[in-house]
């Protein structure tokens, strides 16, 4: 699971093939070298700490994306085993790369909703690379529409680049299907929990993402673009990316600062990708206590908080000029 070593991981790399050397020598040799061993995952452990104590926002971009990092459905059979997803938009057809269902979730009904990318090329095809067509953005309206009818609340996991920009979801009115959702999602009467738990990439995020509480896992992002995109347009070369994830603030802890989002949850040392158990632990520890919360507000209190919380997203200053009239 853990073969793909980023980067700035390589002196974590070195000093676990050190350790595995000396295991080998130790059991064919039959040499003690447990104090030298314990010596060097005691730096391994140091090394680790300080690397992922002070990354960058491009290397977060980076954990975001790691091939062997849990997705939705990967969550989802951790915290709700009784998942039943839901297929089809009733219009055109079934989007594989949003998934959806209803669920139980720590003895409560729940409405699952999530973007959905694949492990290999075969299946990364079939889910269209994470990437939401038309019809998955219509069928998660249906699907909430479903939840806010059955008055249980909606959950939705975001871990996609973007919308799918091909022709054919053009043609079917990509941006269309997504303002839809915005619109009718401040218009629910039953609590919704966004989560970012890995890429969250322009309107391929915000069509899942209207929700009372915006929840990020500590190494995934949230932006307007994905920083390669920001680079071709502002510099005309992506490889210009790591500067625009730092002019973009789309990390966890600045998304928090700029009230984006409302908490932030943490993540197994080295990222999620390194034990899905206890990032699902992790996750769904903070999912509860928002539930429990959100459960005990009215409809008309989930809607009218969700509509002026979105309004006051940004801020301005204003400042008076000597000879200007106010």
């Amino acid at each position: 699971m853990f073969e793909t070593t980023l980067d700035f991981e390589a002196p974590m790399t070195e000093l676990r093939k050190k350790i595995e050397e000396l295991q080998k020598f130790s059991a064919t040799s039959g040499i003690d070298v447990s104090t030298e061993i314990n010596a060097l995952k005691n730096k391994l452990e140091q090394t680790a700490a300080e690397i992922y104590a002070n990354l960058t926002p491009w290397q977060k971009v980076q954990l975001s994306r790691h091939p062997a990092r849990p997705y939705t459905l990967d969550y989802v059979s951790r915290l709700c085993p009784d998942f039943m997803e839901l297929s089809g938009d009733r219009r055109f057809s079934d989007d594989k790369a949003i998934v959806g269902g209803p669920a139980t979730f720590r003895g409560r009904k729940v409405m699952i909703i999530g973007t959905q990318k694949g492990r290999d090329m075969k299946e990364n095809v079939y889910r269209n690379f994470g990437w939401p067509q038309p019809e998955g953005y219509r069928k998660a309206l249906r699907l909430m529409r479903l939840a806010n009818q059955a008055q249980i609340p909606i959950i939705t996991f975001i871990d996609t680049p973007g919308a799918y920009p091909g022709v054919g979801s053009e043609e079917r009115h990509i941006a269309e299907a997504i303002a839809v959702n915005l619109r009718e999602m401040f218009n629910l009467t039953v609590p919704v929990i966004c989560v970012i738990v890995g890429e969250g990439g322009s309107g391929g995020a915000i069509g899942l993402g209207v929700g009372n509480r915006i929840l990020i896992m500590e190494n995934a992002y949230y932006s307007v673009i994905t920083p390669e995109g920001c680079a071709a347009i502002l510099w005309k070369d992506r490889k210009y990316a790591p500067q625009a994830a730092d002019a973009l603030q789309l990390t966890a802890a600045k998304l928090k600062e700029l009230g984006i989002a409302d908490a932030i949850i943490p993540e197994p040392a080295g990222g999620a990708h390194r034990n899905h158990d206890e990032a699902a632990k992790l996750l769904g520890e903070a999912l509860e206590k928002q539930l429990d919360d959100l459960c005990r507000q009215s409809g008309e209190e989930l809607k009218s908080g969700r509509y002026d919380k979105f309004r006051a997203f940004g801020c301005f200053e204003e400042t008076a000029v000597a000879g200007v009239e106010s």
